[in-house]
């Protein structure tokens, strides 16, 4: 076997004539954290006016975050799909303008099958998740605005304004950190940064989903659902015949199930329609003398609707085909899926990913409500039948196996399933990069 280097042998990041040459004042300066830290780029002549909004003020969100990125957006409340997030963009300081990002996102389908084959449910477009908006206390929404939603088909008429919006921002630790090597006469880069958060809880049976949108000052989008509230006491039947033990001894038995969620997402990366789809694989070859093996990357555009699957090496981004960074790269979002557990029993739960064409009708993942004509289906499967992309919808898939344990009574601890969106070059640099370290783009020094 080939003999491995010491780590401490490895070439450092900077040459031995800049660890001497920083001036005292400049490590001084890399102690700075917070916004007062971040780079500000300098553009000819005043920045140009973020676009009108294309809602009232009480449904627009507009948020600072560390670093000076400013999130914007709009939402509304859909009578099935619940919170819907409308002209979301991201405009990191020193951008002269807000980098338009997604026309629409929005969860597209809860499905919940029970192992027994007993219940099979749809719980956005069939039971009622919409409706069931909880009214939110200010203890849940701290530092934030809980806002006012009107609830389309309310469970009670007379009442159909609920206070369940909460828009806060949370801390979410390191949001960068680069300290010197031993010796080195220079000063420790870190930020602590926040989110914006948005989220809802939606009470549906026994189940409380709690639906959160997260905005990073980095750019990162993090869409994730979490379930809790409380196991249901009509399941303890033991149905499937595997289901874990409950209370004392081996009486009761929650039967096992599992929470397919499902995320619509419409693009509109630098405000068009007609964003680009790449396909990312990395191939490893293992090497016969057992020296470390190589991988090789390639890149396939994705022209036609596609039903994908994650792989160890795979993953998708979708491409701006109206703008680049202030490097000619074109700005891109990478999807991130987190774990999951596939549910095999139906088409529509078979893969991780779909992009389809847009068509207005196709709103929701699976028993899809709108008539899309004689022979279209009812779920997104069905919808992939090789139309060429022009206009791409993602649909990402996260399932969960609930196979209930002891410590989900009560009430249930939560358990989360989601995904993220990560900016792939929208940036020539980190959006958070401190002053100091300004001109390390490239090979520097």
């Amino acid at each position: 076997m080939p003999v491995r280097s010491p780590a401490g042998s490895r070439r450092p990041r900077r040459r031995a004539a800049t660890l001497t040459a920083i001036p005292l004042l400049l490590a001084a300066a890399a102690l700075l954290t917070g916004s007062s830290a971040q780079a500000a780029p300098e553009a000819a002549g005043p920045p140009p006016a973020a676009p009108a909004p294309r809602c009232s003020p009480a449904h627009r969100i507009t948020q600072t975050l560390d670093g000076g990125t400013v999130w914007r957006m709009c939402w509304h409340y859909e009578g099935n799909a619940g919170l819907v997030l409308d002209d979301v963009s991201y405009q990191p300081k020193g951008e002269r303008a807000p980098v338009a990002v997604l026309t629409t996102a929005k969860l597209a389908q809860i499905h919940v099958p029970y192992d027994d084959g007993g219940n099979e449910y749809d719980d956005l477009t069939g039971q009622g998740f919409a409706q069931g908006l909880m009214a939110l206390d200010p203890a849940e929404c701290p530092g934030g605005t809980i806002k006012t939603v009107r609830v389309p088909g309310a469970y009670d008429p007379a009442h159909p304004d609920v206070s369940g919006l909460c828009a806060t921002t949370r801390a979410r630790g390191h949001a960068y950190r680069m300290g010197p090597y031993p010796g080195e006469r220079a000063g420790t880069y870190q930020l602590q940064g926040k989110d914006l958060l948005l989220y809802t809880v939606n009470k549906v049976g026994w189940y409380e989903y709690i639906s959160e949108w997260r905005f990073a000052g980095d750019g990162t989008m993090t869409l994730q659902v979490g379930a809790t509230g409380t196991v249901s006491p009509s399941d303890y039947d033991a149905g499937d015949g595997r289901g874990a033990p409950l209370g004392k001894g081996a009486k009761d038995y929650a039967t096992s199930h599992s929470h397919n969620v499902f995320w619509r997402l419409n693009f509109g990366l630098d405000g068009s329609a007609t964003n680009k789809v790449e396909q990312v694989d990395s191939a490893t070859t293992l090497r016969p003398d057992g020296s470390t093996p190589t991988i090789r990357t390639t890149r396939t555009p994705v022209t036609k609707e596609l039903a994908g699957d994650t792989g160890a090496l795979r993953w998708w981004r979708v491409v701006s085909d109206a703008g680049r960074n202030r490097d000619g790269h074109p700005r891109s979002y990478e999807i991130v899926p987190g774990a999951s557990s596939k549910y095999t029993g139906r088409g529509y739960t078979r893969h991780d990913i779909y992009f389809t064409e847009y068509k207005k009708c196709e709103q929701f993942a699976s028993n899809n409500l709108a008539n899309c004509g004689e022979g279209a289906g009812r779920s997104v499967d069905t919808w992939v039948n090789g139309q060429p992309l022009k206009h791409p919808i993602a649909w990402v898939n996260i399932g969960f196996h609930h196979i209930a344990r002891d410590e989900d009574q009560e009430p249930m601890p939560v358990h989360w399933q989601g995904f993220q969106l990560v900016p792939r070059d929208v940036t020539a640099m980190n959006p958070l990069t401190p002053p100091a370290l300004s001109g390390h783009n490239g090979h520097y020094g």
